[in-house]
C-alpha cells in the first residue's frame, strides 16, 4: 500500500505539475466556458487553468479520507480501503485526462488552430462509462461499509443482503458502463450525456428495488 501511495500522489498532483510547466506558454486569454452547442461563450484569464488541478487535489485528499473511514468500518483486513484507494486513483487519472483535453483546447482555440472545439461530452461519456464498469467490477469484493457500494438500509440489513446486492449492482454497473461507452462513441454532444444520465438513473432505481426485494426475502 505504501508503494502505491507514491503513484496515487503522482496522479493527484499531475494536473498541477503539467499546468505549472506550460503556464508561461499559455495565451493570456483562454476559453473558460462552453454553451450547449459546444461553442465558447466566455473567455477568461489563463489563471483559471489552476481551478481544475486544485479540484483534483481536493478530490484526491477526500478519497484518501474516505479510504480511512472504509478501513474502520471493516472487521479485519483492508479490502474496502484498497478498493476506495483504487477508486480515488482512478478519479485522479480521469481528471488528468480531462484537464489535458482542456489545456489542448486552450491552445488550439486561442491560437485559432480550428474554430470548433473537440466534443468534450463524448470524452466525458466514454470515461464515465469506463469508470462505471470498473466500479461494477469492484463492487462484489466490497464488505459491508458506510462509504462505498450499493448501500441502502435494505442492502445493509445483513451480510447476505449486502453480498447479493453488491453482486447484482456490480453486474448491472458493468452492463451500464459498456452501454455508456457505446453512447459516447456513437452519439454527439449533450445527446450522449443525456443517454448516459438516463442509463445511470434507471440502473440506480432498479438496484434500489432489488435491495428491497432481497431484504424482504432474507
Amino acid at each position: 500500500m505504501k508503494n502505491k501511495m507514491w503513484l496515487y500522489y503522482f496522479f493527484m498532483l499531475l494536473p498541477l505539475l503539467v499546468t505549472l510547466v506550460i503556464f508561461p506558454f499559455l495565451p493570456e486569454t483562454i476559453p473558460a466556458h462552453y454553451n450547449f452547442a459546444g461553442e465558447v461563450d466566455r473567455w477568461g484569464s489563463k489563471f483559471e487553468t489552476f481551478i481544475f488541478p486544485f479540484c483534483t487535489i481536493a478530490m484526491g485528499v477526500f478519497m484518501l479520507w474516505m479510504a480511512k473511514i472504509a478501513a474502520k468500518d471493516e472487521k479485519g483486513g483492508k479490502n474496502n480501503e484498497k478498493i476506495v484507494f483504487c477508486t480515488g486513483m482512478g478519479i485522479s487519472i480521469w481528471f488528468a485526462i480531462l484537464h489535458g483535453h482542456s489545456l489542448y483546447m486552450d491552445f488550439a482555440l486561442a491560437e485559432k488552430v480550428f474554430e470548433t472545439p473537440v466534443d468534450i461530452n463524448k470524452l466525458i461519456c466514454i470515461l464515465l462509462g469506463i469508470g462505471i464498469a470498473v466500479t461494477g467490477n469492484f463492487m462484489p469484493k466490497l464488505r459491508n461499509n458506510a462509504v462505498m457500494g450499493l448501500r441502502t438500509s435494505w442492502s445493509m440489513k445483513n451480510d447476505t443482503t449486502w453480498k447479493k446486492s453488491q453482486i447484482f449492482g456490480g453486474a448491472s454497473f458493468m452492463i451500464i458502463g459498456v452501454l455508456t461507452v457505446i453512447a459516447g462513441i456513437f452519439f454527439e454532444g449533450y445527446t450522449a450525456m443525456f443517454i448516459a444520465l438516463g442509463l445511470l438513473v434507471t440502473d440506480t432505481v432498479v438496484c434500489v428495488i432489488y435491495t428491497y426485494k432481497v431484504a424482504q426475502k432474507y
